[in-house]
């Protein structure tokens, strides 16, 4: 057993907090003596005690002497949390292996320096990748005051998300339904535009039967703000908001009877009938919104690939063609007329649910 083997052992601990740590990061720490594991701990909701605290709790006296496994280097500031650079300290750590430096810039203190200045030796970038592609939300957001955005769909074979009638239900599995689920749950935000809401009349909640979960705000782009009052998304029960993007030009009446209802009205400029995705962005960063994941239809779809604001996207496809030229595609509305126009995707991950293939890349 080497330093990856307990570097990965603390990355899964810090999945454990997916969708609860957010503004944070995931952060998890294993502590080891004598190549024993004898603490462990993540963060579990902002607000509450580090990883590295809960791990060195959990030890107890034998943190003295012992190895600290974090995913993120030690915060050295008071935030909602006292410094964990102190408790490590004080509690006789011999050493600590860091996954990655905290690229927070607002973060204030330099962490490692300060352990190291107490006689603590330190290891750096052990699984950095990995540790960098958990947090890959937090990242974006603390360096850009932006969310993380990704695009989500379910796509027919021959690439339709729904019939010519607007049926889509359902072009996916089982399996996959349940994943995106928990892709809902790892995530601040959803969002769909008003003709998903009115084709379909979602809920746009997170349903998960073997855990604890949190709803994702729910976003709505409707420039004209047509939105029925009896829609699902204004009546539900949740825990979290419901926010309706408008444009500038529309009745205060209609924008007084939807917030009336608990929903949030936004106003942005907009051209051609479309909002203006890019300020859209920013006035999500200034809600503190980290992470978005868009879920449609297709005029969204297309219009956030444009706008350059999409970092990852996740297709599912299923075993099914539709046939005809007549569906809905996946994007909607003029593309680039040569190949060499295509938008690049790296980093590609090929994974099987149930009889569904998922597709998950970063746009270049």
């Amino acid at each position: 057993m080497n330093d990856k083997y307990f570097m990965k052992m603390a990355l899964a601990l810090a999945v454990k907090g997916q969708g609860f740590a957010s503004p944070n990061p995931m952060v998890g720490a294993v502590i080891v003596k004598d190549g024993k594991v004898v603490g462990k701990g993540y963060h579990k909701a902002a607000g509450e005690a580090h990883a590295e605290i809960n791990a060195i709790n959990d030890a107890g006296p034998a943190s003295k002497g012992a190895t600290l496994y974090v995913s993120l280097a030690p915060c050295n500031h008071t935030g909602r949390t006292p410094p964990c650079t102190v408790k490590i300290v004080e509690a006789g750590i011999r050493h600590v292996v860091v996954a990655m430096n905290d690229p927070n810039p607002d973060v204030t203190g330099d962490g490692i320096g300060y352990i190291k200045s107490h006689g603590i030796s330190v290891t750096s970038g052990v699984c950095e990748n990995e540790a960098k592609r958990l947090n890959e939300a937090y990242i974006k957001y603390v360096t850009t005051k932006r969310p993380f955005v990704v695009i989500k769909c379910a796509a027919t074979l021959d690439g339709r998300i729904a019939t010519k009638t607007g049926d889509s239900r359902w072009v996916s599995g089982d399996e996959s339904r349940i994943y995106v689920h928990r892709l809902r749950h790892s995530v601040d935000a959803i969002m769909v535009g008003i003709n998903t809401v009115k084709q379909d009349d979602p809920v746009l909640t997170v349903r998960l039967n073997d855990m604890i979960s949190l709803d994702p705000a729910r976003i709505i782009l409707d420039t004209n703000l047509t939105i029925f009052e009896e829609a699902k998304v204004l009546r539900l029960n949740s825990n979290s908001d419901t926010i309706i993007i408008s444009g500038n030009s529309v009745s205060e009446d209609k924008k007084n009877a939807i917030e009336a209802l608990g929903a949030k009205v936004i106003q942005l400029p907009a051209k051609d009938g479309m909002i203006d995705l890019d300020q859209l962005m920013n006035r999500l960063g200034d809600l503190g919104i980290t992470s978005l994941l868009i879920e449609g239809g297709s005029s969204v779809i297309a219009s956030a690939l444009k706008a350059g604001i999409v970092d990852k996207v996740i297709f599912f496809y299923a075993p099914k063609i539709l046939g005809g030229d007549d569906g809905v595609p996946i994007c909607k509305g003029p593309g680039p007329a040569l190949m060499n126009g295509c938008m690049p995707v790296k980093d590609i991950n090929v994974r099987r649910f149930g009889d569904d293939i998922m597709i998950e890349g970063y746009i270049v």
